[in-house]
């Protein structure tokens, strides 16, 4: 029994990591993709996790298979598609270590993912089926993807979601709002970031807007705030939890660092419904130390930190 399925897309970040004494920015090609990443994070603070995507015949899809693997998550439902190159994205980063992000992935490997690729066993025996909506911008991987988490939902999984928006994936907004809207009546457990709120629920205030998304029947609703921390919605319960501070390296993977923290030990519950919010507020905390370590570090999976480090001190 897996703690987290995740499905979606797998990706080389070529993350800016300075500059060289010609002042040209240098990039490394870093492990990336949002629910790779959050896999990998599961597994590194205890879970039992898998990956479900699809990755090119090429030298950078067999870096991502193992990685994956190094970290301790199941690739039976990882497939190489014999065309297509794995997929790139560009990382830049400004002076505060935001991220700017430019994709090669028009057509990538992918974007390619069917039904047929995905190992029912995986469906059926796991506590949370993640995925976001990266891939749902593009066809065959939005069928499987919405495919994916209907058939694990009739198993009696648990339905996660981070609809991380990236403007260039999409033909324009009003696109992408609507098909990043439609997964949520799936949805038990929904995080999205101080950027996705206003998009999704026409409101930047944090009450308000968790309480239009949590209309859809979501359980609980994440809102991530950056360094002040983390908003809730559980049912009529809501709260803030403080952030972590820490000197940014650069913030790509801690917000999948977050959710994966958090689902990791959300997974370990019997029943979501009898969560307190003190307990709730407990693994938020858990959650965002382990971001401002991802956060102060560079890279998206080599930022990930252990169980021992998000524990200790």
């Amino acid at each position: 029994m897996m703690d987290i399925t995740a499905i979606g897309e797998i990706l080389i970040d070529l993350t800016q990591d300075g500059r060289n004494g010609q002042g040209i920015p240098q990039f490394t090609a870093n492990p990336g993709g949002a629910p790779a990443n959050l896999a990998v994070a599961a597994a590194r603070l205890g879970a039992r996790t898998a990956f479900v995507g699809r990755v090119g015949r090429d030298s950078f899809g067999e870096q991502l298979r193992d990685c994956l693997l190094e970290n301790h998550v199941d690739i039976s439902g990882m497939s190489t598609d014999p065309v297509q190159h794995t997929t790139l994205a560009v990382v830049s980063l400004d002076d505060t270590g935001e991220r700017h992000f430019s994709f090669y992935r028009d057509p990538s490997a992918d974007v390619n993912l069917t039904e047929a690729e995905i190992p029912a066993s995986l469906l059926e025996e796991t506590r949370f089926l993640h995925f976001g909506s990266i891939s749902l911008t593009a066809e065959p991987a939005r069928s499987a993807t919405l495919f994916a988490a209907k058939k694990a939902r009739q198993h009696g999984a648990l339905i996660s979601y981070d609809p991380n928006y990236r403007a260039a994936l999409w033909p324009d907004e009003n696109t992408a709002v609507s098909r990043m809207l439609e997964p949520l009546p799936l949805v038990d457990v929904l995080k999205v970031s101080e950027e996705e709120l206003p998009l999704l629920a026409k409101t930047d205030d944090c009450a308000a807007g968790t309480a239009r998304l949590a209309e859809h029947g979501i359980r609980l609703v994440l809102v991530t705030l950056g360094a002040k921390g983390a908003f809730y919605r559980l049912g009529s319960q809501t709260g803030l939890v403080p952030g972590v501070p820490c000197r940014v390296g650069d913030t790509n993977g801690a917000g999948d660092t977050f959710f994966g923290a958090a689902l990791s030990r959300l997974a370990k519950l019997p029943d979501l419904d009898k969560l307190s919010s003190e307990e709730l507020e407990r693994i938020l905390a858990f959650a965002n130390k382990a971001a401002s370590i991802t956060a102060s570090r560079h890279g998206a999976i080599p930022a990930m930190p252990t169980l021992a480090e998000v524990s200790g001190g």
